[in-house]
């Protein structure tokens, strides 16, 4: 296709130097960089179908799961006994395990690349850069307010949770926050939100204290799915109260999810199913 004439080179010049500047504009603003919002559709309920089950270590308070390079790396909460350890997802045994300082509060993890991951601590806002193979801390980061849960989007930014109602999208390297986005099921509030795993334009989200997950559309905060996980655990006569589902981490190999809780015996490889 020719230019038209009218378009002389310096006024195509213009044209083009006006486009990057708005383009700029709207990235340095955290507009314009997240996924597309889906078309709206009913929510769906689903239930998690139990493909397989595994050993999980019932001591480890779990606050984040994650599958890096074929490999199942947990962190663990509570002061005086948060860490980051990689795990032998089959038989459920601690590989390895790095702990943290008595004055943090382990929470929320994701894969940063194939070779560090990110940590959030509850309290103390500092995110800890791990390197996962030496399971050394590199560096942290500083943020403000609380840490939840943590997962890297396919655009590279970060969604965080706070416990609050908002997933926060930060810079993966600077923990900078870039906007946030208000979570929204059927008009209403998602409080909570606590352990995120990213697929896709989705952010997989346990909601702290219930059964459930749900699902989001990052883009508009819509609550495109909701998971209700309560038929994963048929007695919990010896759990304490905070023994709550915790931790869920995306297999992009056999595309389904590892869900477990907060001192649970098993971590179960699920598929999301509609709820018949």
């Amino acid at each position: 296709m020719k230019r038209p004439r009218w378009i002389t080179e310096p006024t195509l010049r213009r044209i083009l130097a006006v486009l990057a500047s708005l383009t700029a504009i709207a990235c340095s603003s955290g507009q314009a960089i997240l996924p597309e919002d889906r078309p709206n559709s009913p929510v769906r309920h689903l239930v998690p179908r139990i493909i397989a089950t595994h050993p999980h270590d019932q001591t480890a308070f779990t606050q984040g799961l994650e599958i890096v390079s074929k490999r199942l790396f947990e962190t663990t909460g509570r002061y005086g006994s948060s860490g980051l350890r990689e795990v032998d997802r089959n038989t459920g045994r601690v590989v390895r395990e790095a702990i943290l300082d008595d004055a943090w509060f382990g929470e929320g993890f994701t894969a940063l690349d194939n070779e560090r991951g990110l940590q959030l601590t509850w309290k103390a806002g500092r995110a800890l850069v791990w390197d996962l193979d030496t399971l050394t801390i590199e560096s942290t980061l500083s943020y403000g307010g609380q840490g939840w849960g943590l997962c890297r989007l396919d655009n590279g930014l970060l969604a965080m949770s706070d416990g609050s109602d908002q997933l926060i999208f930060r810079d993966s390297e600077t923990m900078r926050r870039i906007n946030s986005v208000d979570v929204r099921l059927d008009g209403e509030p998602v409080e909570r939100l606590n352990e995120l795993e990213c697929v896709g334009p989705t952010v997989w989200a346990n909601v702290w204290l219930t059964d459930r997950i749900v699902g989001i559309d990052v883009a508009s905060g819509r609550v495109t799915d909701v998971v209700d996980a309560s038929g994963l655990v048929a007695d919990r006569s010896g759990f304490d109260p905070e023994d709550v589902l915790n931790g869920i981490a995306y297999d992009h190999d056999s595309e389904r999810f590892l869900l477990t809780g907060k001192r649970w015996p098993v971590l179960y490889e699920v598929e999301f199913v509609a709820n018949s």
